[in-house]
């Protein structure tokens, strides 16, 4: 059975950062395309970054490029989120996800297998 479990969110003050965590079990992810999605209170999910299953492709969505860096260590089975210059409208619930193939997509629907969440405030 596939388990993906995050942790490392927190409260943070803007300018801030974190670094979220996102356990796997289940499979390795070595060859897996994977990414981060976040919800914000009363919108939809949407799409932080991703990176292929070759790992040629690494993406970012707009509103965080050259802020945060998503990373995998292969080794320990782990996916990663580096969040720095953090901002207010950075505050959502986070997720981790993953899919048997891809090409660092941001959508939704092209990943089978999700992490429950954790939560991320920016605040002063």
């Amino acid at each position: 059975q596939v388990q993906l479990v995050e942790s490392g969110g927190g409260l943070v003050r803007p300018g801030g950062s974190l670094r979220l965590s996102c356990a796997v079990s289940g499979f390795t992810l070595d060859d897996k395309a994977i990414s981060w999605f976040r919800q914000a209170p009363g919108k939809g999910r949407e799409g932080v970054s991703a990176i292929s299953s070759d790992d040629d492709i690494t993406n970012y969505a707009d509103t965080v490029k050259g802020r945060f860096t998503i990373s995998r260590d292969t080794a320990k089975n782990m996916l990663y989120l580096q969040m720095n210059s953090l901002k207010p409208e950075d505050t959502a619930v986070y997720y981790c996800a993953a899919a048997l193939f891809g090409w660092g997509s941001l959508y939704e629907s092209d990943y089978d297998y999700w992490g429950q969440g954790t939560q991320v405030t920016v605040s002063s």
